[in-house]
């Protein structure tokens, strides 16, 4: 419970209306990604270098992006942003008079 409630709170402090906060509440979406890319990477035995694995991702992330589905609510995106561009300077310029 303690894990999620910062999100949580700041999916309501922003205004989401509930239909894409629904969706952006859950992090199902990436975990689905991320278990696509395990799978598509799972016949490598032998790593060579760093900028294999990322190929390796990069190649896993196309294959789950072919099937990703549009967010519920995607209408509200545009209004989501501009409240996350107002939120998250503020934010940050608090955390570093903080430091």
């Amino acid at each position: 419970m303690r894990q999620g409630l910062a999100e949580t709170l700041t999916i309501g402090r922003l205004g989401v209306p509930p239909t894409p906060a629904r969706t952006l509440r859950s992090t199902n979406s990436i975990e689905s990604m991320i278990a696509i890319c395990r799978d598509h990477a799972a016949n490598v035995k032998c790593w060579q270098d760093g900028q294999m694995v990322q190929r390796w991702v990069a190649a896993g992330m196309g294959e789950a992006a072919t099937q990703f589905r549009r967010v519920n609510g995607y209408l509200y995106l545009p209004a989501l942003r501009a409240a996350l561009d107002q939120t998250v300077p503020a934010v940050t310029l608090a955390k570093e008079d903080a430091a």
